[in-house]
């Protein structure tokens, strides 16, 4: 994912201190009243602009735009104001004076052309509608990563002076910071999925190949169970490769590991058992899809397949207040901790142990770096895998 740039950090960092102080002070006066003018106006703005951001982080759409332009207008005290895209055609307006869309669409346009702001006086300003008081038009850039995405556009009943050209710009200028975070936004998700086709990919070369060879051993001897270990197959298969939703619950995590062990178990016989501990209460806890099938596999792949006498695994999952903690516990060959560490750190170049540091990714990237994976291992000792998951947190939700 891309780190803010540092204008963007220093902008956020300002909101964040304006808005404390907004707060500080609106609190302060029992009657929630404020102490002077620029304290009332202060809260005022800020609590516009925050009113305007929730559509704006959506990305720029005639919707974002028709919600957010009226709290954009207030900060203006315009007569109008109007988005358009890159094209320069209009997304909204909001306000009177919606007879002057030609003349925003041919100002927009030379905007996305130059990438200099337009101002379109009285004396140029041409209007035959009844009480029409636009004496002025200022339209700037809104810009993400330095390309130009849409036009900001202001129409004013007085001359466009200094002042106004200077608010417009600086008010494009938050759209614009608002719209480069949806973009990360959209990233994120978009490498949250690339991540959930890679493991998809992963599970192919280790685990399909030896699954369907087992179950052809199985066709003459025993086609009861090779019917069986098919129908097991199918849904494992299903359940991996669905294409809804970026989430799914603790249970259907935990159905789609015992289709994987059936699997394995066929294969590996009684070198391979497997204990479910699971706490009923927190099994409809939401993680990231394919969050627990990986640290399994990786269990059965470098902790047991190596052990001539196989081994056990151990699922825990326990509830611990606000949170859910899940533990993926082998007694299998484990590693040097030094090794997994360079195994990790060139997962995407080896293929080992990439289904570790891909859960690791998402689960910090869905719940923050509080959460991700904590690895114990030693040679001979096993390996433990815990992961820490709210129970509740904004935006993860099947």
């Amino acid at each position: 994912m891309e780190a803010l740039s540092p204008a963007l950090l220093v902008l956020a960092g300002l909101l964040v201190i304006s808005v404390a102080a907004a707060v500080f002070y609106f609190l302060r006066n029992k009657r929630n009243t404020f102490a002077n003018p620029l304290e009332k106006a202060t809260f005022g703005t800020l609590h516009t602009v925050a009113l305007a951001a929730p559509a704006l982080r959506e990305g720029l759409s005639p919707q974002s735009a028709r919600f957010a332009l009226p709290y954009l207008r207030t900060l203006l005290e315009t007569c109008a104001l109007a988005m358009t895209d890159s094209r320069g055609a209009t997304l909204a307006w909001d306000g009177d004076s919606d007879q002057h869309q030609p003349d925003v669409r041919i100002l927009a346009e030379k905007v996305v052309a130059t990438g200099r702001q337009e101002v379109m006086s009285h004396t140029s300003i041409s209007c035959d509608h009844p009480g029409c008081e636009v004496r002025g038009v200022v339209v700037v850039p809104l810009e993400t990563d330095g390309n130009i995405v849409g036009t900001l556009a202001a129409l004013t009943t007085s001359t466009a002076g200094p002042v106004l050209l200077r608010a417009t710009a600086e008010v494009a200028r938050y759209v614009s910071s608002q719209l480069e975070l949806a973009e990360l936004d959209e990233s994120r998700r978009r490498l949250d999925r690339a991540e959930v086709r890679a493991l998809r990919a992963q599970i192919s070369p280790h685990f399909i190949y030896n699954a369907l060879t087992t179950i052809a051993s199985f066709i003459r001897t025993d086609p009861v169970r090779a019917r069986e270990l098919l129908l097991s197959f199918a849904d494992f298969t299903r359940y991996s490769f669905r294409t809804a939703g970026e989430y799914t619950t603790l249970k259907e995590e935990l159905t789609n590991i015992e289709r994987y062990i059936e699997l394995e178990k066929a294969r590996f016989s009684d070198r391979l058992n497997i204990k479910l501990q699971i706490a009923p209460e927190v099994l409809g806890v939401v993680l990231p899809f394919l969050a627990l099938q990986p640290l399994v596999e990786n269990a059965v792949r470098h902790g047991l397949a190596g052990k001539p006498s196989g081994g056990t695994i151990t699922l825990t999952a326990e509830n611990a207040g606000s949170e859910c903690v899940i533990i993926v516990e082998d007694n299998g060959v484990g590693m040097d901790p030094a090794r997994l560490t360079e195994d990790l750190d060139d997962a995407h170049l080896s293929g080992a142990h990439v289904g570790l540091g891909n859960v690791d990714d998402r689960m910090r990237s869905a719940f923050g770096d509080d959460f991700g994976l904590v690895v114990e291992t030693n040679i001979g000792e096993g390996m433990k895998i815990t992961l820490r998951v709210p129970k509740f947190r904004a935006n993860v939700r099947v």
